[in-house]
């Protein structure tokens, strides 16, 4: 394990300390805001939108704003998620992100939906050869 795994390993070994200490798992609701402080006090442990964004951007510049999309699996991924997307209530601070950066309406309908409608159906009219 490298020292950075080793460093967030500890981290989050605090955190779920604080939360045990607190009678509280990551899922309780209670729960949220002591784990936005940490990872507000701990930047390192966890991403935030903002990185999410940088990774859009990127994709974008690698492929084009037509073959980007997000989704909203989050079952199983334990809190491991970046700040200010901790569950698609959430979205909207991605949004929010992709607006200011200069993302039109349409690009982030594309994000959102589109693009995934787009290949599914795509996927549904190949399956019928």
């Amino acid at each position: 394990m490298d020292s950075a795994a080793r460093v967030n390993t500890a981290l989050r070994d605090s955190l779920e300390k604080i939360l045990s200490d607190k009678k509280l798992t990551s899922a309780d609701a209670e729960a949220q805001p002591i784990i936005e402080q940490f990872g507000k006090q701990h930047k390192e442990l966890y991403s935030d939108v903002v990185r999410v964004a940088d990774h859009i951007d990127h994709v974008v510049k690698l492929a084009g704003i037509d073959h980007v999309g997000i989704g909203s699996d989050y079952d199983g991924v334990g809190d491991s998620l970046p700040l200010g997307l901790k569950d698609v209530s959430q979205y909207p601070n991605l949004i929010a992100e992709l607006l200011k950066r200069g993302y039109s309406p349409e690009d982030i309908e594309k994000i959102c939906s589109k693009n995934l409608f787009r290949v599914w159906n795509k996927v549904i009219e190949v399956s019928k050869l």
